[in-house]
């Protein structure tokens, strides 16, 4: 059984600039089969937003995905752990936070992201949620 963040998180997340437009960002989640991207500029972690994001705070307002930058509905970034965090307090910091994932930073850089569902698959691989987060994507 995993101890560490790092050997249950995705490494290299997909980052974006504040700057990128939203249907840029829906693309790339697409493309990637994922739900979030982190918002950097530079090495420097700004923020976090995810496919529900777009919708409620872009789409379902009225917003024009193609105007819209991603700086301008993403959340902050003021939650994060470390790679070495042990696995114990991401869950504690997604129960106190209300949040699905949180970015990875070593050294003032994001290095990973860890979701819910890589906590479910760790902690009980036979839960509802470790099924659904394990499975196939819907295509």
């Amino acid at each position: 059984m995993a101890r560490k963040i790092r050997e249950i998180m995705t490494s290299s997340p997909v980052c974006v600039s504040p700057d990128v437009d939203l249907g840029q960002v829906a693309r790339r989640m697409r493309d990637e089969n994922i739900g979030d991207v982190l918002v950097t500029e530079g090495d420097t972690l700004r923020g976090v937003v995810t496919d529900r994001d777009l919708v409620v705070r872009c789409m379902a307002e009225g917003g024009d995905p193609s105007s819209t930058r991603v700086g301008d509905i993403a959340s902050s970034a003021d939650v994060t752990v470390g790679p070495d965090d042990d696995l114990g307090t991401a869950v504690h910091l997604m129960r106190e936070k209300s949040v699905r994932r949180l970015p990875v930073v070593e050294n003032g850089k994001p290095v990973g992201i860890v979701s819910i569902g890589d906590l479910a698959i760790e902690r009980d691989e036979k839960s509802a949620l470790a099924d659904i987060s394990a499975a196939s994507p819907n295509r």
